[in-house]
């Protein structure tokens, strides 16, 4: 069958071996899978991440050889086309699910994407574990499916934050990540939510997906808008209002861009008090300066990847509407068109999300 291979930081539409299902296993045939900011990253730094998996206790490594050829895709819908032996076969050939990127064996855990022996979703067909599939419920269209996963990230970065009924937040950072934190934090109800993001395109989506204020930061400062909703900046206003019976919920800022010099930034400008959640990958090493973190009484909180119930529920909402991702999809590539579109995304004006489509 065919897939697109990472092969020396290249990428290439080959062969690979057609796909058996084991006990426990189905195989199923890939009908759309989301690119990944991981992926366009992993591309080039493959050999980083995974080195920095491994000082992190190896959550991405299970004997991976970031060196040899990786078939990368974990954000998917997919079709059962057949069980493997013992399954139970609860649903039948032709549904079309969604799963946690995982699959699991006799040899252990295989991460779909970031596996020498399994392909991810760049490939014509997976195996997944029978009992992680999730039927797609309510006629839920195969595109919308395909962005549980990256939709279940932001479930779980909010679910991290220290919420409060009056919290503030801010979402620094429109990209995927961040368009996923403000879809969740509406989806529970939070509000205001601000935006920030240089890209005109990603503000756009972010306005979509519900976020209150909306702030280009090359024309206003984000952070201004503290105070005008009530967050006072200071410790001293802080202390203040507090003294005067008013209560202050916890302003939640979540950091989505991971890039070198944003989180330093962010604890700087952030109001006394804050909770910070670091959703933003940054794949470099950064700098910050404790001690305004420390006089600030600000809590960092680092978050990653989602729980099995988070992408679940995550599933759900976007087939009740509760989250409403129509628009996102900016284009869809057969394998062919892969190399073309990890190009084609480096630009936020050109694309929100791209979906392979591998049998299209």
């Amino acid at each position: 069958m065919r897939a697109v291979i990472r092969r020396d930081k290249r990428l290439v539409c080959d062969e690979i071996a057609e796909l058996t299902p084991a006990a426990g296993q189905v195989l199923v045939k890939t009908l759309a899978c989301g690119i990944c900011g991981s992926d366009l990253h992993a591309l080039h730094y493959m050999e980083h991440m995974i080195d920095l998996s491994r000082r992190a206790g190896g959550a991405m490594d299970g004997g991976f050889d970031p060196t040899a050829d990786t078939v990368f895709g974990h954000e998917f819908c997919a079709e059962i086309l057949d069980h493997g032996p013992g399954s139970t076969k609860a649903l039948k050939a032709g549904t079309r699910v969604v799963s946690v990127p995982v699959t699991m064996h006799d040899g252990g855990v295989e991460a779909l994407g970031f596996s020498n022996r399994l392909p991810g979703g760049f490939a014509e067909q997976m195996l997944l574990t029978e009992a992680m599939v999730l039927p797609v419920p309510n006629g839920l269209p195969t595109d919308k499916a395909a962005l549980t996963e990256p939709f279940a990230v932001g479930a779980h970065a909010v679910a991290k934050a220290r919420l409060e009924p009056k919290s503030v937040s801010l979402v620094v950072g429109c990209g995927p990540v961040g368009l996923a934190v403000i879809a969740a934090l509406k989806a529970k109800g939070h509000g205001p939510v601000i935006a920030a993001d240089f890209s005109p395109r990603r503000r756009a989506a972010a306005e979509k997906l519900g976020a209150d204020v909306v702030i280009d930061p090359a024309v206003e400062n984000p952070h201004e808008r503290w105070e005008t909703l009530g967050v006072p900046r200071a410790r001293a206003a802080q202390s203040m209002m507090q003294m005067m019976g008013n209560a202050i919920a916890q302003p939640v800022v979540f950091e989505c861009v991971g890039a070198p010099g944003v989180l330093q930034a962010l604890i700087e400008a952030a109001p006394a008090g804050s909770q910070i959640v670091v959703a933003g990958v940054c794949m470099e090493s950064d700098k910050i300066e404790p001690s305004i973190a420390i006089t600030k009484e600000i809590e960092l909180t680092f978050v990653f990847g989602y729980t099995p119930e988070e992408f679940a529920l995550t599933l759900n909402q976007l087939a009740d509407g509760i989250i409403d991702v129509s628009g996102l999809v900016t284009g869809k590539v057969g394998l062919d068109g892969v190399a073309q579109a990890f190009t084609d995304l480096g630009d936020p004006e050109a694309h929100v999300k791209i979906l392979v489509q591998p049998n299209g």
